[in-house]
């Protein structure tokens, strides 16, 4: 967890203590979730929490560096995009890809947090969640596949490497 931005999206969160990131959390939340995960307070490293063995989905801005890294641990995504790029993203996760869920926007254009629960619950148990899961380990292999050895993506690498060094006679 770490303090909200001071985007135009994290308007809300700019009344709370910029100091204490646990003063953005409900009162009470860390009462309740005792023993049921973990809150880290101020910065973890996103890929250990992609590729822990718990991890069975990720809500995501659908940044693109967030994206790959899901898709290379084969993790399905609930896409919640901020600004940018990142609805392009989600709409390419959701309906191209269907590696993703999303959760609706109230007339507000808020997502509540029953709607939450809801797509989380989908995400882990529902029928949606099953082929969402599947398809994501089907991209995960595609992934690993490009990214080997013999993969097109480290040929690629090195056929660049190789005529950068010729050219630039190294």
């Amino acid at each position: 967890m770490r303090n909200p931005s001071d985007n135009a999206s994290a308007v809300f969160f700019n009344a709370h203590n910029q100091n204490d990131p646990f003063s953005f959390l409900p009162e009470g939340f860390l009462e309740r979730t005792q023993g049921r995960g973990l809150v880290v307070p101020s910065w973890a490293l996103q890929i250990v929490v992609l590729s822990h063995r718990a991890t069975g989905g990720f809500l995501t801005h659908c940044g693109w560096n967030s994206t790959l890294e899901s898709i290379a641990h084969g993790l399905p995504l609930i896409a919640w995009p901020l600004f940018a790029e990142q609805k392009m993203n989600a709409v390419m996760l959701t309906e191209g890809l269907k590696v993703a869920l999303r959760p609706k926007c109230h007339e507000s254009r808020l997502v509540g947090r029953e709607e939450i629960a809801e797509v989380v619950k989908s995400l882990m148990e529902g029928e949606d969640g099953k082929e969402v899961h599947q398809r994501m380990g089907g991209l995960r292999d595609a992934a690993a596949k490009v990214l080997s050895d013999e993969g097109s993506s480290a040929k690629s690498l090195s056929d660049l490497a190789f005529k950068l060094k010729n050219q630039l006679k190294i």
